[in-house]
């Protein structure tokens, strides 16, 4: 058996535990009475509306404005994208096109204690800004509810806005005929017309800009990268690439939505009370607490050493997914999590139960057969690797199986509904976050620790490997 030096028992087993610290409990301080949040924990997690409620909304065009079916595709597509960036999962959106309305449920933010309805609706709501800058510099990335990237936030040279949404005054999706591919297949693109002043601008800007990336941003969110080809006068324009229809079109809406020709305003709007509500929730805390603890004692009692080792690896897990979930990467925003969510982490942290139990049990076995120490913990972490993987494989597939039909993509929300999709996707999510950190903690790390920990004299004792009391 390949020797691992002593001390880095140590040292994983602390970075272990600091980790989980900081991820379960978040890195905080103040600055007067303004808290400034270093690492995110728990308490900066969004509950999804059935633990902690949240808010339900109607919206029409202001000032009695009858709405096309294409402006309030694009009113809705806004309000997605802005849900989106804000890291909120659980959602439903609906637009009514024979009413002109717009529906939309999403819970509260997670340091909001005062609820304040007006509050949240009004940041989805506001209009939209729609703004041209040069360059495509941003500050980070996200995944959207397409499944795609979502950079943010200008950065560098493009906090310059060149132009603003108030100069188009459409935006179309469709093909153009005067490019066919090889394979002849039509390229869509985005048809941009403009106003008057809007096309004397933009004319200036492209003659400046020619062979230079001019990005088209929603808010902070960045739509588009085009390269300037030539000066574009006349006050029309083409935006090409690799579209297909789809993304053609949801392009086209979200730039019409930031030019809008009217405002939202909110015809009604309400609390949603949550089913499970947060005495229940705290209550579920303490029960996995409870839980936590008496499989630390089973595993301690059954397997003693590999059982105790197992523990620190079940706490790295768990700190790990909760990280994932609450923001505590900067690479990844804060996630909802829901009921189903919360019981995709259960059953994960039961993955990483089985996998150490599969281990020490290999362990056993081969020491029961006579090997010594070493040859025992040789045999038995290769001999139990492969029913590892197959086992949690099978979680992976339907986890990822989880988020393509009921998450970014949507692939079978017509049948089960809008409704179903944040729900289900948080399940997926939660439990392919929480095997994957058992792969981290409970495959690699926990057999670092524990090969590590049997270069010890004081632990060279097969007993507690779960031997007889009497070997060495």
């Amino acid at each position: 058996m390949k020797r691992i030096p002593k001390l880095m028992f140590f040292i994983v087993a602390i970075l272990i535990l600091a980790f989980s610290f900081t991820a379960i409990f978040g890195v905080t301080y103040y600055v007067g009475d303004n808290k400034e949040t270093v690492l995110k924990g728990i308490g900066d997690i969004r509950w999804g509306t059935d633990i902690r409620g949240g808010v339900e909304a109607t919206f029409e065009p202001a000032n009695d404005v009858d709405a096309t079916d294409e402006q309030l595709e694009a009113a809705k597509s806004i309000i997605e994208v802005r849900m989106v960036s804000s890291g909120i999962t659980d959602y439903e959106l609906y637009a009514d096109n024979n009413t002109d309305r717009i529906i939309v449920r999403f819970p509260w933010k997670e340091d909001e204690k005062d609820f304040d309805v007006e509050k949240a609706i009004e940041e989805i709501s506001s209009t939209a800004e729609l703004t041209f800058r040069p360059g495509k510099s941003y500050a980070k990335t996200s995944i959207g509810s397409d499944g795609e990237y979502v950079f943010q936030t200008p950065t560098g040279d493009t906090e310059t806005v060149l132009m603003d949404g108030s100069a188009v005054k459409n935006a179309q999706a469709g093909i153009d005929s005067s490019s066919q591919s090889s394979k002849n297949k039509s390229n869509y693109v985005v048809s941009l017309e403009l106003n008057d002043e809007g096309a004397k601008k933009f004319a200036e800007i492209t003659e400046k800009y020619t062979s230079q990336i001019v990005s088209i941003w929603m808010d902070d969110v960045m739509l588009s990268a085009p390269t300037i080809q030539e000066k574009i006068s006349g006050g029309k324009a083409q935006i090409s690439g690799d579209f297909t229809a789809e993304e053609a079109t949801k392009l086209a809406d979200r730039i019409n939505a930031g030019a809008l020709p009217f405002k939202l305003e909110t015809v009604t709007y309400g609390s949603i009370s949550a089913s499970l509500g947060e005495n229940s929730l705290t209550a579920m805390g303490y029960a996995g607490i409870i839980a936590f603890c008496l499989i630390i004692v089973f595993m301690i009692i059954m397997y003693r050493l590999p059982g105790f080792i197992a523990c620190i690896a079940l706490i790295g897990q768990m700190g790990i997914t909760i990280a994932a979930i609450s923001g505590y990467f900067p690479v990844f925003n804060s996630f909802t999590m829901t009921l189903p969510g919360i019981a995709g982490l259960i059953l994960s942290i039961g993955m990483g139960v089985d996998a150490n139990v599969i281990t020490s049990e290999r362990i056993i076995e081969e020491m029961r057969t006579g090997r010594t120490l070493d040859g025992a913990l040789d045999r038995g972490t290769k001999s139990s690797l492969t029913a590892i993987i197959d086992g949690n494989m099978t979680i992976v597939i339907v986890a990822l199986i989880l988020l393509l039909v009921f998450g970014p993509f949507n692939v079978l929300s017509f049948i089960f509904g809008q409704s179903t999709t944040g729900t289900i996707y948080s399940f997926g999510y939660t439990l392919l976050m929480g095997v994957i950190s058992n792969f981290i903690m409970g495959v690699a790390l926990s057999r670092v620790m524990l090969r590590a920990v049997a270069g010890f004299k004081w632990a060279r004792h097969k007993w507690l490997f779960g031997g007889v009391r009497d070997g060495k």
